[in-house]
């Protein structure tokens, strides 16, 4: 009898887990928040580098808090703000502290206004007095305490004001600003998007000036598209955007003298782009970068106040394009660390005040990815790096001299840190493909882990048990002379004896990387989705792509969409190769950059792709702004033949497979003019193809229902096209969108 009870709860138990293991990933639940990861939102280190703060949201009470934790300990020892303290704050969504602590600038009823930059009401809040500050009434712009936090700079209607916040006084520093023709102390759309940055202003070190970008659009043609909303007759939103070979916005370097309320111009000679300012540790001194329109020649220019005169101290230049980043930074003496590619991959380099070379610090045939800090006590400089492999980051440290390197993760997958003020410790965020973003507090000084604090440990079991995950199994592939990093994703109760439809997805854009270990979010739910209808799924990483170095990444130079094609068509022949593979039903899926490669297979790989889809593609570079485009291919005018020989555009006529086109009516980063043109080159072709326009959606296409919407019509398009052999029953496959 016991025997009998025995193996009865043993086959209760395999059923337990076998019904378990059937849950099914679904876009309800993708896009619903099912899988939703915990964090540590807007993480800040205190001064004293003892504490750390992080903003926290009580969906209960619909309230958000600045709390204060322990680093040794990690336990929370007070709250420092809560919206619920405050009667005019319902909640705030982000905060800044002033360079004292003493103060608090609050974000809140935050507005989008492109990808990077947004409108909000702002609050300065004194944790002395205990008084709520209103710095406008109206809807602003990038905001930032001076270094002594008694005065905020911000941004209105493109102009710049300086509110003191003693007397309440309110200083109106620009007045020429207008929108479309100039703006002052913001960037204008392309150099937001491309250069990766709104606030165009800076204070220096005493708060005794504020240094500012002005640009002059006037010249810059205008783009404009409907929107259709819920009214009568749409309306027209118009903004200034400069195709490649047309006119940027004309900019000017302006220092801004608090005390005699006078504006002086920068002399930086012929200044095309800046595309960086930040003063040095010196209350006299600005650091400028300036970029010529090829983006080939950058020069760093120090301005002294008192001399009025700008001085060149470092120049660099390369034979196709130098990247602009946030790293330089100046230490105390203003010497300063700079990264760059000129020895063929990107590493730390040490300089000093003149800019003469004083150290490279980081040497070899891998790539530096972020860079940390320095800290003046240990003398050692902070970094992430690939040094174990490019799909991999690791943290590391390492002596300003180039000596005593350190790594200071442990595990393979992708370590992001977060350094207390004094270098004392480190927050690691750490992730894989099979693990979700873990936090663990570390000693910075050998790694060492103290303690954990967010795992995510849960959602992981739950993917593991209930939904069996399927692993992501990294490999590599010899294409074109070259070892490219590749993803594959396999059915569940795969067969190798059996015939599986494919669906490569890449982005392939310069300096780009998709096959990284780490852990991705939704489109991996998606994939996971299409092996369980039985898709193989594989990312490969073509030439061009990022973190192999320059000569891998700049060999698509002057010919975007040549060498990434090449490979991506190679790629899906080789791996048809495969028993497994039927060479008959594969497709290729791409978002924007990749748009525009999904498009050039099915057209130049007809051969091998039987089905693409193509969302938000760019489908001539011809229409893309300058500063990317000309970065990567110069202007039109210098270049015709790079610019229409790979643009789809050109290729219409080898269209023979399945071809479904997606774009955001209202996207104002790769204009539906792309998919127009393309839709008119295919209808004078006389090619059938799929497409759907999303009406006033963004580059990003997602609001409300729109991302079900829209990857249920691109599930259903791949179940038509490639046909996989679904094993489930069908009640386990409901169609997407449908349950």
């Amino acid at each position: 009898m016991r025997k009998i009870q025995v193996l009865t709860l043993l086959f209760l138990g395999m059923l337990s887990l076998s019904t378990a293991q059937n849950k099914k990933i679904t876009l309800e639940k993708i896009y619903g928040g099912a899988f939703r990861t915990e964090g540590m939102d807007v993480l800040r280190s205190m001064n004293n580098g003892k504490q750390y703060t992080v903003l926290n949201f009580d969906r209960n009470t619909r309230s958000s808090s600045i709390d204060k934790y322990d680093y040794e300990t990690l336990k929370k020892t007070e709250t420092i703000l809560s919206s619920s303290a405050l009667p005019e704050i319902q909640y705030f969504t982000s905060y800044t502290f002033s360079d004292d602590e003493q103060k608090i600038l609050l974000s809140t009823q935050v507005e989008s206004v492109y990808r990077r930059s947004t409108l909000g009401v702002y609050y300065v809040y004194d944790l002395q007095t205990k008084e709520l500050i209103k710095l406008a009434d109206q809807k602003i712009q990038e905001p930032a305490f001076s270094p002594q936090g008694d005065k905020v700079a911000y941004v209105f209607e493109n102009n710049i004001y300086i509110k003191d916040l003693a007397d309440k006084s309110t200083l109106q520093v620009t007045t020429d600003g207008k929108k479309n023709a100039v703006i002052n102390g913001v960037t204008d759309w392309v150099y937001e998007e491309e250069f990766a940055f709104v606030r165009a202003f800076d204070w220096n070190a005493d708060g005794t000036y504020l240094a500012y970008i002005r640009f002059d659009e006037t010249r810059v043609p205008e783009f404009s598209m409907d929107v259709y909303g819920e009214q009568l007759y749409p309306q027209q939103h118009e903004f200034k955007y400069p195709k490649a070979g047309e006119d940027n916005a004309e900019v000017s370097l302006h220092v801004y003298e608090l005390e005699g309320e006078q504006t002086s111009v920068v002399d930086l000679g012929e200044a095309y782009y800046i595309p960086r300012i930040l003063w040095t540790k010196d209350n006299d001194k600005l650091s400028v970068q300036v970029l010529n329109r090829h983006q080939n020649d950058l020069r760093l220019f120090l301005y002294d106040l008192e001399e009025g005169e700008a001085k060149l101290i470092m120049q660099e230049t390369d034979e196709a394009y130098v990247d602009i980043t946030d790293n330089l930074t100046f230490l105390d003496d203003n010497s300063y660390i700079w990264t760059s590619e000129k020895d063929g991959f990107n590493h730390i380099y040490h300089y000093a005040a003149d800019g003469k070379l004083k150290q490279q610090v980081t040497d070899g045939p891998w790539e530096v990815t972020a860079f940390y800090g320095y800290d003046p006590q240990t003398k050692r400089v902070f970094y992430q790096s690939v040094e174990t492999g490019s799909i991999n980051r690791d943290v590391y440290s390492i002596r300003i001299n180039g000596k005593g390197k350190r790594r200071l993760s442990s595990e393979t997958g992708t370590n992001h840190a977060d350094f207390s003020a004094d270098y004392t410790y480190f927050i690691n965020n750490f992730s894989s493909a099979s693990t979700p973003n873990r936090y663990t507090l570390h000693n910075a000084k050998d790694g060492s882990l103290v303690k954990a604090i967010v795992d995510n440990e849960d959602l992981k079991e739950e993917l593991n048990e209930a939904y069996a995950i399927l692993p992501k199994e990294f490999t590599t592939i010899e294409i074109n002379g070259n070892d490219l990093n590749m993803w594959i994703i396999k059915p569940r109760d795969f067969d190798p004896e059996k015939s599986y439809p494919m669906l490569m997805y890449q982005y392939s854009g310069p300096g780009s990387q998709s096959v990284a270990n780490r852990w991705n979010g939704a489109n991996d739910y998606w994939y996971q989705m299409l092996a369980d209808r039985g898709f193989v799924v594989a990312c490969v990483d073509g030439r061009g792509t990022g973190f192999k170095g320059a000569d891998f990444k700049k060999v698509t130079y002057r010919e975007l969409g040549r060498y990434e094609v090449e490979d991506q068509i190679a790629a899906a022949k080789k791996l048809a190769e495969r028993s497994y593979i039927d060479e008959e039903r594969i497709g290729i899926f791409g978002w924007s950059y990749g748009g525009f490669m999904s498009s050039n297979c099915i057209l130049k790989g007809s051969d091998i792709f039987s089905a693409a889809i193509a969302v938000a593609p760019v489908t001539s570079w011809r229409f893309y702004d300058t500063i990317y485009t000309e970065r990567y291919m110069r202007t039109p005018q210098e270049n015709p033949e790079g610019y229409d020989d790979n643009s789809p555009l050109s290729h219409v006529d080898k269209l023979q497979g399945d071809y479904l086109l997606v774009h955001g009516s209202a996207d104002d980063n790769v204009h539906v003019q792309n998919t127009m043109r393309m839709v008119e080159a295919l209808v004078q072709a006389n090619k059938q193809f799929e497409w759907a326009v999303y009406p006033d959606k963004n580059h990003g296409i997602y609001g409300g229902n729109t991302r079900v919407h829209l990857f249920t019509r691109m599930t259903d398009f791949l179940m038509e096209s490639l046909k996989p052999e679904m094993e489930a029953s069908p009640s386990e496959n409901t169609p997407v969108g449908q349950e």
